[in-house]
């Protein structure tokens, strides 16, 4: 683990009672919501900016900068939104945020709330996040109780409302718009941009919208000064992040980590995954989330970092880590992940909508062994019709679902094709059925 003078988002984790304002005071929280309230707005989102904190839902992009796009003359309401709609698959940091440190959220929430001019906040959580929405409407009670959210903020002239509002299961609701659109009570279909939510966004006004790590960073950042959080990452990625770690690993977890900390180093460290169970090997890794490309074996020396990915045509995604062994069929595994998104797609774009359920069904004919060779050809297609790689990010969608669907499809194919030739040459999968393989229950 870091060193607890390193550590931004896990520091109170562990500790009793950390879930309640009595123990997060204890351990100096809304100090530095104290000290924000001493400040500028402008001064606020300036001291952000220079932390290069970066978005930790996915996208990376720069939280300060994202700040700095709403209108300050607008004269509609202004609005934060916090995305807790955690659905990526092998991705389960921020439901540990709610669980162990809700108000480290809610001050980070007013921070930025105090910061962008905004009077009512929501956080929309995932809808099978029964406990982690109780525990933070819990958390939010307590806040009104003790006069840190309400007409006034700490006894200032400055008043926030925080609601918090479950979905109803949806992953395509963890999209921004998406998730604007649900908050309306509408179909959770992503909107066309621009306009971007930070003009056109919640009920037509000016939107923020950031991840819950995200928000959760801030008081730190106010805390210790930008320039200490900065000094924790990269020349273009501040702080610390939490990675989601899972599969073939001896210990699975969330994890803070530097941003210099490798793929391999994830793996094998002590304070990490230590290792791989007895007598396998690192065979593949998703990086960041199921929708991220896969990594072989020999590129997993990489940083865990928005820019460290990139330059290898990768993405840190939301944080999930997922390692494969040596045992692992990557047809089976690919078939998985893309039967995921077919059932996910929204339906709007038609690339998604048909290419997703059309790629399941070959790959399905693929690892039952009636695959036929132009079959593969015929999913690279469909792949690259739904989004051509690389780059990544310009897709033929609304929005990035359908990059999830052609990224995973065309990084597999690339790195592993001998395996996907292997099914269609011995008509079998060559690493024969699992317990949970059994294909007549499953529909792709």
């Amino acid at each position: 683990m870091l060193p607890a003078a390193e550590k931004v988002i896990t520091r109170n984790w562990g500790k009793p009672d950390s879930w309640t304002l009595e123990a997060y005071r204890a351990n100096g929280g809304y100090r530095s919501l104290e000290k924000a309230l001493g400040m500028t707005p402008q001064a606020v989102t300036d001291e952000v900016k220079k932390s290069n904190l970066r978005g930790r839902g996915g996208a990376g992009f720069p939280t300060g900068m994202k700040w700095s796009f709403v209108p300050k003359d607008s004269p509609k309401p202004k609005y934060l939104a916090v995305n807790a709609d955690e659905s990526e698959p092998g991705t389960f940091k921020d439901r540990y945020i709610l669980e162990n440190d809700p108000h480290m959220l809610l001050e980070g929430v007013t921070i930025a709330a105090f910061a962008l001019g905004v009077r009512t906040a929501y956080v929309y959580a995932r809808g099978e996040f029964k406990f982690q929405a109780e525990r933070l409407q819990r958390a939010v009670e307590e806040a009104y109780q003790a006069g840190i959210l309400g007409p006034t903020v700490l006894g200032k002239p400055f008043g926030l409302d925080v609601f918090v509002v479950r979905g109803a299961g949806a992953y395509i609701c963890g999209e921004e718009t998406g998730m604007l659109e649900s908050l309306e009570g509408k179909k959770g279909w992503p909107r066309l941009k621009p306009p971007f939510p930070a003009v056109v966004g919640l009920f037509g006004s000016p939107t923020v919208v950031n991840n819950v790590e995200t928000i959760a960073s801030v008081p730190t950042i106010i805390e210790r000064g930008a320039a200490w959080y900065a000094g924790l990452g990269t020349e273009k990625s501040g702080g610390t992040r939490l990675i989601c770690l899972s599969g073939s690993v001896n210990r699975p977890g969330v994890f803070e980590i530097t941003l210099q900390t490798t793929v391999r180093q994830l793996i094998e460290d002590e304070r990490y995954g230590q290792g791989m169970p007895a007598g396998r090997k690192v065979k593949a890794v998703i990086p960041g989330g199921s929708s991220a490309p896969v990594l072989a074996a020999h590129e997993i020396d990489v940083e865990l970092e928005f820019e460290a990915l990139k330059k290898i045509d990768n993405m840190a995604g939301s944080g999930g880590v997922i390692v494969m062994d040596d045992t692992t069929c990557m047809v089976r595994s690919l078939w998985r992940v893309i039967r995921f998104y077919a059932e996910e797609s929204c339906g709007q774009c038609t690339p998604c909508r048909e290419g997703a359920p059309w790629a399941a069904r070959l790959l399905r004919k693929l690892e039952e062994g009636r695959g036929e060779p132009e079959d593969l050809e015929i999913l690279l297609h469909v792949a690259h019709s739904i989004a051509p790689f690389p780059p990544i990010g310009l897709g033929n969608t609304i929005c990035a679902l359908g990059d999830s669907v052609a990224l995973p499809i065309h990084s597999f194919v690339a790195r592993f094709r001998e395996e996907f030739e292997a099914h269609i040459s011995q008509h079998r999968c060559p690493f024969g059925d699992r317990p949970w393989g059994h294909y007549g229950a499953l529909r792709a």
